[in-house]
């Protein structure tokens, strides 16, 4: 039996199935919310614990997700793992409407903060445990045509990064990684003549975040990962 949870948000994606496994093949029970209509990712042969149907874009499923991820007195919430979020290329500034550059801080930034905002209260209670969110290195080195990306990804790391001061001595810890591409299915058909060989795998990100929300990690809060492979 596991004697810790994680919840895991984005965990139907080509890094959450990654991460999902990676704490899986480490003792945790994970939760991973779902849209409707879509089912959880098989990571190889190990298949998602439990999955729970919520809307993280509202408080209520947040709140929700959270809700099912600490329904096991023998297993407490120890992690929140934030993957949700998304990217859209576009034009320079004066040529991006407002409205898209809107969606791309709704989308990465408003499930981080409202999950993490309704997991806090548990992982306190518990004693402690550990946030860990995904910017992205366009965060720190944009790149022409992504500014509302890059926007929204600096937003979550200043984010996890006030967390980590709120929650020091609270016993919480928040940490950040950043990763460059990805090396997923989707990424390679959206970029077939890149060089793949320098992405980073999927796995080897997987394996930062699970120590990110370990104990091994303890001393490390507000820190800011590279995970950028080759790249």
């Amino acid at each position: 039996m596991a004697e810790r949870t994680v919840l895991v948000t984005g965990g139907t994606g080509g890094l959450g199935g990654a991460v999902t496994a990676a704490f899986l093949e480490a003792g945790w029970r994970v939760v991973v919310p779902t849209r409707e209509g879509e089912a959880p990712t098989e990571a190889g042969a190990v298949a998602v614990a439990e999955a729970v149907g919520a809307d993280l874009m509202e408080a209520a499923g947040a709140a929700h997700a959270v809700e099912v991820a600490t329904a096991e007195p023998a297993a407490p919430l120890r992690a929140v793992v934030n993957l949700v979020g998304g990217y859209a290329s576009g034009g320079l500034v004066h040529e991006t409407p407002v409205e898209e550059f809107d969606r791309m801080l709704r989308i990465n930034l408003r499930p981080t903060y409202l999950v993490t905002q309704a997991a806090l209260p548990h992982l306190v209670a518990a004693g402690g445990g550990a946030v860990v969110c995904v910017s992205a290195r366009a965060a720190v080195a944009p790149f022409p045509g992504a500014a509302g990306y890059a926007t929204a990804k600096a937003a979550v790391l200043a984010f996890a990064n006030a967390v980590a001061v709120e929650y020091r001595q609270r016993g919480v810890r928040c940490n950040t990684v950043l990763p460059s591409v990805i090396d997923t299915p989707a990424n390679r058909a959206a970029q077939p003549d890149a060089d793949h060989r320098r992405w980073v795998p999927p796995a080897e990100i997987a394996g930062v975040i699970r120590f990110l929300a370990s104990d091994e990690s303890a001393p490390t809060s507000g820190a800011s990962i590279p995970v950028y492979g080759r790249a």
